[in-house]
């Protein structure tokens, strides 16, 4: 069973959390990985190995999600990095497909596979894929281009409700905060006068410097040091340690809240403040990117149905968005300690070594702050 953040009595924010603290208690909401892990640690022989890397996609409905889009916004904190068909999703509003990530070399082949199994599918259709991208390369072969159509195949036919964290999919290579980390998610209900409704983020974290890391407001990464739990190549200055400043996030918000594209956005916008809330703020080479998406209805072919027609829509008022804004930041703040709570130790390229976040030692910093913790419920069972 993995472990998480709640687990070890750490609790964020004041929402309560879905039955399952996932991106998937918005209903209809799936996820499924590809993780692939080849070669022993050693050194480097690019097109060989040692492979960690792999694929995650995020299927927004369990309709066809060509043909039935999501309003969606788009919202770059900082823009080092690639996310591939958001162009149109910021123009029309609108989100097509499933939602898919992966390492930073591997978008183009992760963007065509996506087109050519919808093509088998549905025949030739012009199609914009969504994929976007973290670094790896400093525990993958990542110039060895290894993710290929079969993994991104099995992303897509795997996905299920249950969503494994940490060093799965395209997190398998992943650092952050000078810890491994990989894939996190979390979720929030929120009851209003204008109704109850559930967001839920996932986040493929890559991002963030050791000494800027905090929790709950507790200086983790200070008492923590790279000293105490180091980062980088056992001995050797060959490579260096990973250099914060070029890391990167991707936060994916889900909601079945009746949202127009403008107020995704805002939601997107306010999910990067959960990356502030643990530390980082969003380095010049990093490339931190939110999409949010509102399952609760589907413009017909993105409005793009004649003319002389009419499209009704269910708008939730601005008025009513304000715990929904607090909902995404809490979300992404939580996802992210997940995904490194539940990242474990992992040693690759050229023995480039990523210590896991060892839970009792964070446990220990955050009691020092809080006092003894007990857990928080809910602690659904991980994967």
């Amino acid at each position: 069973m993995t472990t998480r953040l709640r687990d070890l009595g750490i609790g964020i924010g004041r929402y309560p959390t879905g039955p399952r603290n996932s991106i998937t208690d918005v209903a209809g909401v799936r996820v499924g990985h590809s993780t692939i892990i080849r070669g022993d640690a050693g050194p480097l022989r690019v097109g060989e190995g040692p492979v960690r890397t792999g694929v995650t996609a995020v299927i927004p409905h369990p309709g066809d999600t060509w043909e039935r889009p999501c309003f969606a916004g788009f919202f770059a904190l900082n823009g080092s990095g690639e996310w591939t068909g958001m162009h149109f999703v910021r123009e029309a509003g609108t989100l097509y497909g499933p939602i898919m990530t992966t390492n930073s070399h591997s978008v183009g082949t992760v963007r065509d596979a996506v087109v050519a199994i919808e093509s088998r599918r549905r025949g030739v259709l012009e199609r914009l894929p969504v994929v976007g991208e973290t670094w790896d390369g400093m525990l993958n072969d990542i110039g060895g281009l290894h993710v290929r159509e079969e993994h991104v195949a099995h992303a897509l036919d795997t996905a299920s409700e249950v969503v494994a964290e940490g060093s799965v999919g395209g997190g398998t290579g992943m650092v952050c905060h000078g810890f491994k980390g990989g894939i996190g998610t979390s979720s929030r209900v929120v009851e209003q006068p204008a109704g109850t409704y559930t967001l839920g983020v996932m986040v493929q974290a890559n991002h963030g410097g050791r000494e800027e890391f905090e929790v709950a407001g507790v200086p983790v990464g200070e008492m923590i040091p790279l000293s105490e739990v180091p980062l980088g190549v056992p001995g050797s200055q060959d490579r260096g340690p990973l250099d914060p400043h070029k890391n990167s996030i991707l936060i994916i918000v889900a909601t079945d809240a009746p949202l127009l594209p403008s107020q995704c956005e805002r939601i997107a916008h306010r999910a990067t403040l959960g990356v502030a809330r643990n530390g980082a703020y969003g380095h010049h080479l990093s490339g931190d990117f939110a999409l949010a998406f509102s399952t609760a209805q589907h413009p017909r072919e993105g409005f793009d149905f004649g003319a002389s027609e009419v499209e009704s829509l269910r708008v939730l008022p601005n008025s009513a968005l304000s715990p929904l804004l607090a909902a995404a930041m809490e979300c992404t703040q939580e996802a992210i300690l997940n995904a490194l709570v539940a990242a474990e130790t992992m040693e690759g390229a050229d023995g480039f070594r990523a210590f896991g976040l060892d839970a009792s030692r964070l446990q220990e910093c955050v009691g020092r702050y809080s006092g003894p913790l007990s857990p928080q419920p809910p602690s659904p069972p991980g994967d």
